[in-house]
């Protein structure tokens, strides 16, 4: 039986796509009211992004969100961007651009299917339950024509999953593995429970950081829905700003992402807030989705010793643990994570890149880069504070 015809239109705003066909195919497993998988991908999210003017004009990530219509049905939908820089990616292509324009080339704008300044894994080609082959071609091969037909120097698809990864790799796609550091629930009847799978040494220094932390002089907070009350935003803004002018020179996200994620989002955050007299004086943003649990943001206007590891990494843990979710992802890089249980995990991305000299040079490096990266997630796991035998499981 023929497959029919697949339409792909661009659009430059999520308001002219329905919220109910984009979810349809970005969270179809939560049309029974049930929690995304991915929260970061839903209809929600993306137009929080929009409506604040995190992203559009003047941010370097324009809208072009892509649909991809058969027989009168979306069959699929992806979050693309047309981008004039390469901010708030975390999958890093900044050389890349630099020679390609040493050389003579012009590399931005380029195109991205991600999701805004959000290191997070999950399906960036979303399609409709039983249309994944069918959509997830259109998509792509709509992506690689939009670029050519306006002679874009490339095509980045970020923190995609390992389906995506093989099937992009098959329609000549190059892929790519980097990797972050995530924390996997083993069923653990409490915290205790993880920290008998680990070292002694180890379980004796986080037990002391944990103590350490809660010695700042008051009291820590675990919040989400309702319980999340506007002020807290005030001070999620602040802590925010701080951390994002240090590591970014000026925060992604605008103040109106906040109040918006307050009327939208409440259900899929949590805030871990640490509070002194009725004061949040350091806190950290998670979003929640269907099995895992997404660390974000984390600032303070104190600094405290562990406190930290506290917000970030074992209120985290424990959470998940108490609600079942299987596994933490704790956000790009960072190695001080390994000896807090977060082992080195794979993450993926694919690339098309128009200039065929260009092109062979970076197909040459990522061969050579998926070799080292693989080698290091080896090396880092015999590093992590488990006990061998919990080593081994894990590898």
């Amino acid at each position: 039986m023929a497959e029919h015809q697949v339409e792909i239109t661009i659009h430059h705003s999520l308001a002219q796509i329905d919220a109910e066909v984009w979810d349809a195919c970005a969270c179809p497993e939560a049309a029974d009211g049930g929690r995304p998988f991915d929260p970061f991908t839903t209809y929600r999210f993306l137009k929080a992004l929009e409506d604040s003017r995190s992203v559009g004009t003047g941010t370097g990530w324009t809208p072009h969100y892509m649909t991809a219509d058969s027989d009168g049905q979306t069959i699929g939908v992806a979050p693309l961007f047309l981008k004039s820089h390469s901010q708030g990616e975390y999958i890093f292509d900044h050389n890349w651009g630099h020679a390609y324009e040493r050389a003579g080339g012009r590399y931005y704008p380029k195109l991205q299917i991600a999701v805004p300044f959000t290191p997070v894994t999950g399906r960036r080609f979303l399609t409709r339950p039983g249309f994944e082959q069918q959509g997830r071609a259109a998509l792509v091969q709509g992506a690689v024509q939009l670029a050519e037909n306006n002679g874009l120097s490339s095509l980045h698809v970020t923190f995609c999953n390992q389906e995506e990864l093989d099937a992009g790799a098959a329609m000549g796609l190059m892929p790519r593995r980097t990797q972050q550091y995530h924390w996997v629930n083993r069923t653990y009847p409490d915290f205790e429970g993880f920290l008998d799978s680990l070292s002694s040494r180890k379980r004796k220094t986080i037990r002391k950081e944990r103590r350490v932390a809660q010695e700042f002089g008051g009291e820590i907070k675990q919040l989400t829905g309702d319980a999340i009350e506007r002020h807290h935003w005030d001070a999620i803004w602040q802590f925010y700003q701080d951390t994002g002018a240090r590591k970014w020179g000026m925060p992604y996200l605008t103040r109106a992402f906040f109040d918006i994620a307050h009327r939208d989002l409440r259900d899929d955050i949590l805030l871990v807030l640490a509070e002194r007299d009725g004061r949040p004086v350091a806190g950290a943003m998670n979003l929640i989705g269907r099995d895992r649990l997404y660390g974000r943001y984390w600032g303070c206007s104190e600094h405290h010793p562990c406190l930290h590891f506290e917000l970030c990494y074992y209120q985290a843990m424990d959470f998940s643990i108490a609600h079942g979710l299987k596994t933490v992802e704790a956000g790009a890089q960072g190695e001080h994570k390994l000896a807090r249980g977060y082992l080195p995990t794979p993450t993926h991305s694919l690339h098309w890149i128009n200039d065929p000299g260009l092109r062979a040079a970076i197909d040459r490096y990522l061969e050579a880069e998926r070799a080292a990266v693989e080698e290091d997630i080896e090396i880092l796991t015999s590093f992590g504070p488990f006990k061998k035998t919990e080593v081994e499981e894990h590898q």
